[in-house]
């Protein structure tokens, strides 16, 4: 059996944070949104597009297919999860996911606006990818690390993938601003390249976390069951919950919450764009501002869960989250916007942090199947994001502002808040436990 806080195994585990976070600095929440509308409205006239006969905005446009690849990642996840559980390749398809989104962060390269077709697919891939390949990331924590350090290794994957992504974003944003310096020969194909370097990045410095990280413990050789074995472990993990009320209650909290946390950050660049105007160089120290503010909130909340209590840090933080939607419905400036970015970079990387370590905490200790239980919890997210971005896509349809979109995310978090309140975290109880009397 894998020895359990090794620093090695550790550190490579969190290397892959460093390597797949570019994709959501770069790819999800700077550079790509804002040259998708760029070049959208410059080849459609405007931002009503044309996609297969389609006429919509291109802003909806873009969070309906967000809503699609997740949609794709929850419907997938499970079978794939299935797969890695029994026949002990969860390291290869954590890998085979990664060069998905990778090669699909390369793909984006050749996207002018014109073949928007293309651009949809890519970044479809590319979240599809990185989505599908976070299942296999995240069921590794509880083997790598003991119970008394969840928490910090947690927080500690987190702040590896704040770093990594802003030393790319910085080298992106050179390329950008100065690209002669690279031989370059204007900023639109500075963006280009900047987006396939995502996918090369992402490709490199995951080839440290597939050397070192331990396979899976499972004897089992693959077979034409294992097709729907994850579904099954998804329902067999459904069936333990029904013993564990705290489990389900932080599910159903987790549920609601994450429809908000997650679609503010994907949509956050799209929003600052086109409700805000700002061009690419200030959403990008936007989001630097985001970055190195949410390093030490990770932590901050993380103490908090060790010190306190983990329900305690994730209420402040949905409290927190409610003020960011009131000022997204209010702000009008750059400046104000750089102030409601500080408090989303402080409450993002320990949303992230604490969710993850809380529902770790959750789940029946040393079960052999906690890839079906992160498959789980994974499938809970994903559908959640397919309803939060669905929604903030619909409201600015209907009402054709994306201001009236963020406002409506509050209520994502107040009902998530209300389910929060029922979650009782057992410090010193084996969670087994409660399966087996509930079964008697």
């Amino acid at each position: 059996m894998q020895k359990k806080n090794d620093p090695r195994t550790i550190r490579a585990w969190c290397m892959y944070d460093w390597a797949n976070s570019a994709y959501m600095l770069v790819i999800s929440s700077t550079l790509f949104p804002v040259y998708y509308n760029s070049v959208t409205r410059s080849a459609f006239n405007g931002d009503l597009v044309d996609f297969f006969g389609w006429h919509v905005s291109n802003t909806v446009l873009y969070s309906y297919s967000l809503s699609f690849a997740f949609l794709l990642a929850a419907l997938f996840s499970p079978l794939l999860a299935g797969i890695a559980d029994y026949g002990r390749l969860r390291k290869p398809m954590m890998r085979f996911f990664t060069y998905i989104g990778a090669l699909a962060c390369i793909g984006l390269y050749f996207f002018e606006g014109d073949n928007i077709g293309w651009g949809i697919l890519c970044n479809v891939l590319a979240c599809f990818g990185y989505t599908g390949s976070l299942v296999f990331y995240n069921a590794y924590l509880p083997e790598i690390a003991r119970r008394d350090r969840l928490d910090s290794v947690s927080a500690q994957g987190f702040a590896y993938g704040y770093l990594g992504g802003v030393v790319l974003l910085l080298v992106n944003l050179a390329m950008v601003q100065k690209p002669e310096w690279f031989g370059i020969l204007d900023k639109m194909h500075a963006v280009r390249l900047s987006l396939a370097s995502v996918g090369i990045w992402w490709i490199v410095f995951s080839q440290y976390t597939f050397a070192y990280l331990p396979s899976s413990r499972s004897e089992a050789e693959p077979s034409a069951e294992l097709l729907v074995q994850g579904y099954q472990k998804l329902r067999t993990v459904w069936q333990q919950l029904q013993h564990l009320q705290t489990t389900k209650y932080y599910l159903l909290a987790f549920f609601f919450y994450s429809m908000g946390v997650q679609t503010v950050m994907l949509l956050a660049a799209t929003f600052g764009e086109k409700e805000i105007k700002m061009s690419a160089d200030k959403l990008i120290i936007t989001v630097l501002i985001i970055q190195l503010i949410a390093i030490p909130g990770g932590y901050l909340f993380a103490r908090i869960a060790k010190n306190v209590s983990n329900r305690l840090s994730i209420n402040i933080m949905l409290l927190l989250w409610l003020i960011v939607c009131v000022g997204a419905y209010v702000v009008n400036s750059a400046l104000e916007f750089y102030v409601l970015a500080a408090l989303v970079g402080l409450i993002m990387g320990g949303i992230q942090s604490v969710s993850r370590s809380t529902y770790t905490k959750l789940i029946p200790k040393d079960t052999p199947d906690n890839t079906s239980f992160f498959s789980f919890y994974d499938v809970v997210e994903k559908v959640s994001i397919i309803g939060g971005t669905f929604t903030f896509g619909l409201v600015e349809q209907l009402t054709r502002s994306m201001r009236n979109s963020a406002l409506v995310l509050c209520v994502f978090f107040i009902v998530g808040l209300f389910f929060m309140l029922q979650v009782h975290i057992p410090r010193h109880r084996v969670l087994m436990k409660q399966i087996l009397e509930g079964n008697r």
